[in-house]
């Protein structure tokens, strides 16, 4: 009995490890793609619906990050000057038009695919139609666009060349991609050595009973 005491602090502790790492490769799944911004007062909020739907008003500024993250709760913002005045300064109001000023910010290096290098961050007024959508306001500054066939916008101003909305290994790493299509479950590692505890465990109690014999 004495031995197989002593045995369950360590299967605990390797379960525990194992546990842990399947936590962790599961904490550490993001996305690579094109996040779409709404700016309010000072502060940039994420989007509610996609740039095909949104409806600015005239003097309205909208944002594009394109960063790796897991979901809109730690998506990356667009960085720097976003306000209307400045970007739209040299844009004068014409009669039955609107102005957007979009910031379109292609991200930094570590969130790149691979052998890409994303362009500076750049703004632009878009004078549109008054009932142009924010993808309209952005086609009309930033071509080439690039969507899939699910109308994810993939590229601004023809970045990326390739990909889109695909799985990396980890938010904030360009590592290990895989298809957005594959599974994001839990790697078959953690119940595979779940099991490997169990049978351990059951060795050291049949172990013991034949001591006993």
């Amino acid at each position: 009995m004495t031995a197989v005491r002593r045995a369950v602090p360590v299967l605990l502790a390797a379960l525990a490890l194992l546990l842990g790492t399947g936590a962790g490769q599961a904490a550490a799944t993001g996305y690579r793609y094109w996040s779409f911004w709404e700016r309010s007062g000072d502060h940039w909020t994420y989007a509610t619906q996609g740039p095909s739907l949104a409806r600015p008003d005239d003097g309205a500024v909208e944002g594009f990050r394109f960063s790796v993250s897991a979901d809109s709760g730690d998506a990356s913002k667009p960085r720097g000057t976003a306000d209307f005045a400045t970007i739209c300064s040299g844009t004068a109001a014409e009669s039955g038009t609107k102005r957007v000023a979009l910031v379109i910010d292609f991200g930094v290096p570590a969130d790149a695919p691979s052998g890409e290098t994303p362009p500076a961050r750049r703004t632009a007024c878009a004078r549109v139609a008054p009932s142009a959508s924010a993808a309209e306001a952005l086609a009309a500054v930033a071509k080439p666009l690039r969507y899939d066939t699910n109308a994810l916008l993939c590229a601004i101003s023809g970045y990326p060349r390739r990909g889109c909305g695909e799985q990396v290994g980890s938010a904030g790493s360009a590592a290990s991609e895989k298809p957005a299509s594959s599974s994001s479950g839990p790697s078959l590692g953690l119940p595979i050595g779940a099991g490997v505890v169990v049978l351990l465990a059951g060795a050291a109690v049949w172990q013991f009973r034949q001591r006993r014999v």
